[in-house]
């Protein structure tokens, strides 16, 4: 199901960009310094943040501005690393969004911090792989494609968290925007696997050539990227467009603190200037503060995010909430959507999951609609029950029963044959197994009846003609006999 967010106007009509897709196939940003990059991934990050959790990787301060409109936690690195782990480790727990500000440390420091925080986000229980949004502007800071002025040790871990996060990041919900002035100091294996990319205006040959490569343009076209103005990129990628488009990218509702890059007039000459700016200053007095102050310290952050509760959106009222019999019709009718989905029977749950979120954020459901176990209860009821509703009342609650006592990979799976047990049905195919436990392989589905049949769950026999029958001791009740299976090797025909 798309989730398409506005980037701004492409030859007069809207940009937009599939977050759903972003999720699975990662973005790389790639401009001058002055191209627009910042601006861009503000914009993207404006328009996801209703839709998907986000992490941004801050080494200037830029995006602090996020927390007073959309409510991210603002996480200033301290250089306590095993604290940014656990911070991270929480953030994934409670779904928080955050900005992690890296502007106080130096260059070493903000590469160890960077590797500590993706650590956390990276080695998340498997529980807490809920989609996120992970986005790292100045990316060659922390995956530089050449040795520097940093400690080796520095540089390998960071490396290594930013390749974990492009390379493996998908399958624990991670998807990774990442933005860089240049790409010739970028790590080749890092940038290599973004399948989107929005190249902005760039004045080195070897940086044209690159991007011009990436987007499938010519080598006489990569001077193209000289032209460009501030704020427009031309974008590539299965969430963007199958061509190369150009993009200007709107407006955005929060602004950088960083002092703006325009002209401002000088103030009325003073009398003494000299004596202002030379006369030392008397004892006892501070000095004027060098920069704006710190948020909380990252020991003070554990507690936020504990206590952390997601802020309702300015224009939303009471009024627009939905009262709990209309909510749970929405996440019903969210769920049989995503079931309806051609390739759902082969998805694990926790990718039908994250797809679940997407659809009930779109459907305007405040808050966590379903916990990852909740979800996973009720996907596999739903499933069983995609017949119709179970003629015997008592014995499908009873099933239920015995289904929150399994593992939840095997609940799904148990309530099939359950339900055909209580109907008296043909036992159900391979194939059927297969879908309820989420796999396309029916000898793993067969493996996993074994596993419920020496747990005394059920009993599996085959009757004279080798046709396969499942009992559930505890209801009482066995399901009809399934499509005949021939022995091995077939019938032999006697000959006299």
């Amino acid at each position: 199901m798309r989730c398409d967010i506005d980037l701004g106007l492409t030859g007069g009509n809207p940009a937009l960009l599939d977050l759903t897709e972003l999720l699975a196939t990662r973005l790389l940003v790639q401009g001058n310094s002055g191209s627009g990059k910042s601006h861009l991934l503000r914009r993207l990050l404006e328009q996801s943040a209703p839709y998907v959790q986000q992490a941004v990787i801050d080494p200037e301060g830029d995006f602090a501005s996020l927390a007073e409109r959309y409510g991210h936690v603002v996480v200033e690195a301290d250089g306590d690393d095993a604290a940014l782990q656990r911070v991270a480790a929480r953030v994934r727990v409670h779904r928080v969004s955050v900005v992690l500000t890296l502007d106080g440390l130096d260059a070493d420091g903000q590469m160890r911090a960077a590797a500590a925080f993706l650590g956390g986000l990276f080695d998340a229980e498997r529980e807490h792989w809920y989609p996120m949004l992970v986005t790292v502007d100045e990316a060659q800071l922390f995956a530089p494609a050449a040795a520097g002025e940093v400690s080796d040790e520095a540089r390998r871990l960071s490396l290594g968290a930013m390749t974990n996060l492009m390379c493996r990041g998908r399958k624990r919900g991670l998807a990774g925007v990442i933005a860089t002035q240049r790409l010739a100091k970028l790590a080749k294996n890092v940038a290599a696997e973004a399948s989107n990319f929005l190249m902005g205006r760039t004045f080195l040959d070897i940086d044209m050539a690159r991007a011009a490569d990436l987007l499938g343009m010519e080598r006489r076209q990569a001077e193209t990227f000289r032209d460009l103005p501030r704020g427009q990129f031309v974008g590539l990628g299965p969430a963007l467009s199958r061509r190369p488009v150009t993009i200007a990218v709107g407006k955005t509702e929060t602004v950088s603190r960083a002092a703006a890059p325009g002209l401002l007039p000088l103030p009325d000459p003073v009398e003494d200037a000299r004596a202002l700016i030379l006369t030392p200053e008397p004892r006892g007095e501070a000095p004027p503060a060098r920069r704006a102050p710190r948020p909380a310290p990252v020991q003070d952050v554990l507690s936020q995010l504990a206590a952390y509760r997601p802020p309702a959106p300015a224009e939303e009222t009471e009024e627009d909430a939905l009262d709990p019999a209309e909510r749970e019709a929405i996440i019903a009718e969210v769920l049989a959507s995503v079931l309806a989905d051609a390739d759902a029977g082969t998805c694990t749950p926790a990718t039908l999951y994250q797809d679940f979120t997407v659809r009930c954020r779109i459907r305007r459901v405040r808050g966590e609609a379903l916990s990852l176990p909740e979800f996973k209860r009720r996907l596999a009821v739903t499933r069983a029950e995609a017949g119709g509703e179970v003629s015997d009342g008592s014995g499908w609650e009873r099933a239920q029963e015995i289904a929150a006592s399994l593992p939840d990979d095997l609940a799904g799976l148990f309530l099939v044959v359950a339900r055909a047990a209580i109907e008296g049905a043909p036992c159900p195919t391979d194939s059927a197994l297969a879908e309820a436990y989420g796999t396309s392989s029916g000898g793993r589905a067969r493996r996993m009846l074994a596993f419920l049949e020496e747990r005394g769950v059920i009993v599996t026999r085959r009757d004279l003609r080798g046709a396969p029958i499942i009992a559930v001791p505890d209801l009482g009740a066995e399901t009809a006999p399934g499509a005949p299976q021939p022995a091995a090797g077939g019938l032999r025909r006697r000959t006299g």
